[in-house]
């Protein structure tokens, strides 16, 4: 269950990710600017930009799946400046994702979660994900969409959603 809800899930939304930063490069091109103004534009001041809202979604999937199955996370350094280096570490994540298999998680809804910023304080595996993991990933790829929607970029739910595993009657 843990498996379902969270690696085809954030799969899915990486790859689309990647079709909104294609959409935002191609933006940009006909717009005569530089992506790299779009990767490091934000909704606020006080907010993360755009390339740090894209480490936080891969560093959410990740580590979520590093903790839940003791399998190591890549490392990645937090220094991307360019489309490239971008795509680059969200195609690392789902490489990574795509070598999780639903075995792998056998125990993972009542493993001991916690990190440093709880200050000793612990979740279950199930309560991290439901109440950490998803929002967290969610809030963050949302920021992101918004960030592109706001300067230009033709993004809309379709973008957001994907492909659905539509069935026929």
């Amino acid at each position: 269950m843990i498996f379902d809800l969270t690696v085809p899930q954030f799969i899915k939304t990486l790859k689309n990710l990647n079709n909104f930063l294609d959409k935002a490069a191609a933006h940009a091109d006909s717009k005569k600017f530089e992506m790299e103004v779009l990767l490091n534009s934000r909704l606020a001041p006080d907010q993360f930009p755009l390339t740090r809202q894209i480490q936080i979604v891969c560093d959410t999937a990740k580590l979520a799946a590093s903790r839940l199955t003791g399998k190591p996370a890549p490392v990645q350094e937090d220094n991307e400046k360019t489309l490239a280096e971008v795509k680059a570490r969200i195609q690392s994540v789902i490489t990574y994702l795509e070598g999780m298999k639903p075995e792998d998680y056998t125990n993972a809804a009542t493993a001991v979660i916690t990190q440093p910023r709880w200050e000793g304080k612990t979740l279950t595996g199930y309560d991290y994900v439901i109440h950490h993991v998803i929002p967290n990933f969610y809030f963050h790829v949302t920021t992101a969409y918004s960030i592109m929607r706001h300067n230009g970029v033709d993004l809309g739910k379709k973008d957001f959603l994907g492909t659905l595993p539509y069935k026929m009657p």
